[in-house]
């Protein structure tokens, strides 16, 4: 066996103990991540909420990310990594535990309580893991083993509301708008009431989980990481790092990239429900909508499985990016000038409006976003690295901004449509507000082609 065999078996072997850990970890991500898609219409009905105050259910887990990452760089700095991830995971057990009072009082506040806590132990993970998993192995195939952790992830996405739906909301269309709308007062309070209870105990089984792992992530064989390559940097100050790390252009472009990508990773899975019902997608049972999450997951691992294929191989992970925006500006285009009347069929399934479908294809345009970002904004950072995983954890607070744009776009249209009285040949508010993801995926197109090569202002 030659020497360059031996080195790269021993690569191989020094990668697969982190690699098999963290695609667990991975997978349980997804499940936290992708109960929000089905929760949004859930929460709509039984907290009696708009549709622009539903989308706060995204706000208020994604925009723990954003003031979270910083502290959570902080507490891997001083535990390590492993530690942090168990530390992480704790914390999502709390928030998982907090559903039970929140469904008791069905008070909305309360679930935003127990999802930015969630959010929360998510951001300590994320920001531990994704840095983690670039630097264990060859940069060039970053985007590969990254896509290996988003089959995981995007695995979990695609069972989380099959499973929330079929085991928990099965009977949702026993409480459909319109049977709520007769009931008298005490009636709708009683119904509503049973239907939030019904969160208490997947919930519960939850953080019950998340403590096992915790305990398991503590005592397994995951090795540390020492990312300040430079030697130096540990002994700068906070603002410090931030503001040299700033001076890398393909992290802030990065940042940027990541932010835009994230809104519309999250778009197409926690809005396509909301759409699929306006667009009248309910199956036999009243409740096939909440399950339109899944197919946007499967559209996503689809995408990550010809990641794992072709990169870097047969196709790098810039060309990669390159064809996901453009992909991206073309569905949009179409989602929003197609007409919902539009239908496909498919077999098992109801008949479905072609625009869903196209939503849902927007899972394929951004499966490869993500690790592709990553090592493109992270390159070249050095002592810096650490810092900048951070700084790009934050980005994700586009997954809690731009749902709110949407729903608010979307209420605004649908409200000045039902005030003209034109609300049967007018495009829907829910359909026009997928606009707001062109400028997205025109970011990631400009990033893929110049902005990561920046590396100086």
């Amino acid at each position: 066996m030659s020497q360059l065999d031996l080195t790269l078996k021993k690569e191989q072997n020094s990668t697969f103990i982190p690699m098999v850990i963290l695609t667990s970890l991975f997978f349980i991500f997804g499940f936290v991540t992708w109960l929000n898609g089905p929760l949004i219409p859930f929460f709509k009905l039984a907290c009696e909420l708009t549709e622009s105050q539903s989308y706060f259910v995204t706000f208020a887990f994604y925009i723990a990310y954003f003031v979270m990452a910083i502290p959570s760089s902080f507490l891997i700095e001083k535990l390590g990594y492993k530690n942090g991830i168990s530390v992480g995971l704790l914390i999502i057990a709390i928030g998982a535990l907090l559903f039970y009072p929140a469904a008791e009082a069905r008070t909305f506040g309360l679930f935003l309580v127990a999802l930015f806590v969630m959010g929360t132990g998510l951001a300590v993970l994320q920001t531990a893991a994704n840095p983690y998993v670039v630097v264990i192995g060859p940069r060039e195939s970053a985007a590969a083993r990254i896509s290996v952790l988003g089959i995981a992830n995007k695995l979990a996405g695609f069972l989380a509301p099959l499973l929330l739906t079929s085991l928990v909301l099965s009977n949702i269309g026993d409480y459909s708008a319109d049977k709520i709308a007769v009931m008298t007062s005490v009636q709708k309070e009683t119904a509503l009431d049973a239907l939030a209870l019904q969160l208490q105990s997947p919930y519960i089984y939850m953080a019950v989980i998340m403590l096992v792992l915790a305990v398991l992530v503590k005592f397994s064989p995951l090795p540390e990481i020492d990312l300040d390559d430079e030697g130096q940097v540990e002994n700068l100050s906070i603002f410090k790092q931030i503001k040299a790390a700033f001076k890398h252009p393909q992290l802030v472009f990065g940042v940027i990239t990541l932010m835009v990508y994230i809104a519309a990773e999250v778009l197409a899975g926690d809005s396509i429900g909301g759409f699929g019902k306006q667009l009248g997608v309910y199956g036999e049972n009243g409740s096939f909508y909440l399950k339109l999450t899944s197919f946007t997951m499967t559209f996503m691992v689809i995408g990550y499985i010809l990641g794992i294929t072709l990169i870097p191989k047969y196709v790098s992970q810039v060309s990669a990016l390159k064809v996901s925006g453009f992909l991206g500006l073309i569905l949009v285009a179409l989602i929003v000038i197609l007409s919902p009347k539009i239908m496909v069929h498919l077999p098992g399934i109801p008949q479905l409006p072609l625009i869903i479908i196209l939503v849902a294809l927007l899972g394929l345009a951004n499966a490869l976003c993500w690790p592709a970002i990553w090592p493109m904004a992270l390159q070249d950072l050095g002592g810096y690295t650490k810092i900048g995983g951070a700084i790009l954890i934050m980005g994700i607070i586009g997954g809690a901004v731009f749902p709110l744009f949407y729903g608010m776009i979307a209420d605004s249209i649908n409200a000045s449509n039902v005030a003209a009285g034109i609300t049967e040949t007018a495009k829907s508010g829910n359909q026009l507000a997928y606009l707001i993801l062109l400028p997205a995926y025109l970011m990631i197109v400009f990033f893929a082609f110049k902005g990561h090569k920046y590396r100086s202002w």
